[in-house]
């Protein structure tokens, strides 16, 4: 009996093993044949991501509506979420839930209610450290909508940062072979994907819709907060109001942003060198010494010249 409950259990996840892999298979093809067709129809990749973003925002308003019901104790409430620091957060990251500071200040009180039911609910089952539930899981649910967004506006502005040179070179190459500044925008972005495709294609909305040049890079600056995308906005903004030609800024501003991301680089791998000897130093060494030790002992207990033997 033993014997065919062992078999029994062997076989149950040799085929969910089996039902994995060719789950895997099946997602492998439907994207390989997804990307085909896209290639064949000429559907741009990133509006269909961008609808499965809308979806998601969408879902995400659906089962946080009853955060709305907290705005005003939320917003009253506002330890490390002030409401103009939530409006840069929600600007700098994008939005990608479309939450307003209203709803945020909501959800992160209606979350800190759900942690304190979940915590009460885990002391009468009688879960280990239910006692620390109680405490840990509300604090949680209050402060995970603001680490969310913090984690947001970072991978926002690292993804710039990684776009930004290989859109300055595009776009000055652009320029320099006589295309306006707004043509080589529109045509460039078509190629990128992500936060530098949503920020100039917002840019040349709001030019189409009369928005003053300046103004609009100004808000571009108030979107982002990454240093080499600032320069360049504020050269474009010195040279758009002193007349130097823009393909020349764009060309400097690539040459200055890769001369920075080198620096960066070796800034990197000099503060490596002192990490690694550290894990050298206190973890590689010591077991080691600790192995050789042990072989000695081994040796002068078991071996054919043993202290045992001797005596």
């Amino acid at each position: 009996m033993d014997a065919l409950i062992i078999l029994a259990i062997i076989a149950f996840w040799f085929c969910m093993l089996l039902c994995l892999k060719h789950f895997w298979s099946y997602l492998n093809g439907k994207r390989s044949i997804l990307s085909h067709v896209s290639d064949l129809t000429q559907i741009d990749p990133y509006e269909r991501k961008k609808k499965k973003v809308d979806r998601r925002a969408a879902f995400f308003q659906k089962i946080t509506k009853y955060a709305d019901d907290f705005t005003d104790l939320g917003q009253r409430i506002n330890f490390f979420s002030e409401n103009h620091m939530v409006a840069e957060w929600l600007r700098k990251s994008g939005n990608p839930l479309k939450l307003t500071v209203e709803r945020f200040q909501g959800l992160k009180i209606f979350l800190f209610l759900a942690g304190f039911f979940i915590g009460i609910l885990a002391i009468i089952i009688g879960l280990p450290f239910s006692q620390y539930m109680i405490i840990g899981i509300p604090i949680l649910g209050y402060f995970l909508p603001i680490l969310y967004m913090k984690r947001e506006v970072k991978n926002r502005q690292d993804l710039i940062r990684q776009d930004l040179p290989d859109f300055l070179d595009t776009v000055s190459t652009s320029l320099q072979a006589g295309v306006s500044l707004d043509q080589a925008l529109r045509e460039v972005i078509r190629h990128f994907d992500g936060p530098i495709r949503e920020e100039f294609t917002r840019f040349n909305n709001e030019i189409d819709l009369g928005i003053a040049r300046e103004r609009a890079y100004r808000e571009l600056l108030l979107r982002n907060d990454n240093p080499e995308f600032q320069s360049l906005i504020k050269a474009l903004i010195q040279g758009m109001n002193l007349g130097v030609p823009i393909a020349k800024t764009f060309k400097i501003q690539a040459e200055n942003l890769r001369e920075i991301r080198q620096e960066q680089v070796k800034e990197l791998a000099a503060k490596a060198s002192p990490k690694v000897t550290l894990v050298t130093t206190f973890l590689i060494a010591p077991v080691s010494i600790l192995m050789i030790a042990g072989l000695m002992i081994m040796n002068m207990l078991l071996g054919d010249n043993s202290i045992l033997n001797l005596l």
